[in-house]
């Protein structure tokens, strides 16, 4: 018997006046993983978490959370997940303790559960410290704790995980991760979407990279990368002008395509044999295409991103239609 899926989305489809934010997205999210949507600001990952999320109508397509139609049934789906945003859903005037314990009475806990679940989220996500303290004094790492604590009062199946940890230092990232381990660990499933590549590396069981509106690849992280191949050579040219002499020898000799990053003479030459990183190397220096520095390494997330799209996921010529 086929499991059940947490979300089944088919050709889902949103458009914004004549700018199409979602175009055709398909997605399959299982029972007990996390799943990663990366791309760009821009790319249609908030729009698509919003439509499967009930916040906004699904234009085209049809998508089902557990089983159940988001299009017919969003009171039955609303009550399937949590959702937290890319910003802050708390009241600056409340405390932490107030804001938990007001969420949990809007949804229906008595008084005297509100007050428990309250305590014992405030405990998990290591606010007991600062229950107390007005969330204008919080810092950005407490704010989005808060805000995932806030999206678990009723202890939803379901997770939507907008861009958790935007904005977040490097320790803080770390803490948000270890959380959402342990929520997967408990049961949960989860939908995050991010545009760090190492997120989504470190998080995902499997990835789907969506670029303009359109999934351009889904799989898990090491199956992408091996797209790019076993491992790369990574250059840096002397000369920006010899890109074009360096991509020609790559061609000749390995009959692959060059990923060119966004950094002036930057290139990755996926290797089927790491040890053809010799040949390259000869060949380039034999065409008078002079090296600043060289590596050979696993390929990154990064890597397959750019050969998928042409960017990077830092790629600012657009913002986020919703």
């Amino acid at each position: 018997m086929t499991e059940l899926s947490a979300v089944r989305a088919e050709g889902l489809v949103k458009d914004f006046g004549e700018f199409r934010a979602v175009d055709g997205i398909d997605l399959d999210v299982r029972q007990g993983e996390i799943f990663g949507v990366l791309g760009p600001n821009g790319a249609g990952k908030t729009t698509t978490l919003r439509m499967l999320a009930t916040l906004l109508p699904i234009d085209a397509g049809r998508a089902e959370v557990f089983g159940v139609d988001v299009r017919r049934e969003p009171h039955r789906v609303r009550q399937l997940l949590g959702v937290t945003g890319q910003y802050a859903s708390v009241d600056e005037d409340l405390t932490a303790r107030e804001n938990l314990w007001l969420f949990a009475r809007i949804q229906g806990l008595s008084h005297a559960r509100a007050k428990a679940i309250a305590r014992d989220l405030l405990d998990r996500f290591g606010l007991q410290e600062a229950a107390d303290r007005p969330i204008a004094q919080f810092s950005g790492g407490m704010r989005r704790r808060l805000d995932l604590a806030s999206s678990l009062i009723t202890r939803p199946p379901l997770i939507f995980l907008d861009e958790p940890t935007t904005g977040l230092d490097p320790r803080t990232r770390g803490q948000m991760w270890d959380v959402i381990r342990e929520l997967v660990a408990d049961g949960s499933t989860i939908l995050l979407t991010t545009q760090y590549l190492d997120e989504a590396d470190q998080l995902a069981d499997r990835v789907a990279v969506i670029d303009h509106g359109r999934k351009v690849a889904e799989d898990t992280p090491d199956a992408l990368k091996t797209q790019v191949g076993e491992s790369t050579l990574q250059l840096v040219l002397e000369s920006e002008a010899d890109v074009p002499a360096a991509v020609g020898v790559v061609r000749r000799l390995l009959g692959e395509e060059p990923v060119l990053s966004p950094e002036a003479g930057r290139m990755n030459v996926p290797l089927p044999d790491p040890n053809r990183a010799a040949d390259v190397l000869i060949g380039l220096r034999e065409a008078g295409v002079g090296i600043s520095s060289m590596s050979v390494a696993k390929p990154t997330l990064d890597e397959v991103f750019l050969a998928l799209t042409g960017h990077g996921t830092d790629d600012r010529s657009r913002t986020e239609a919703a």
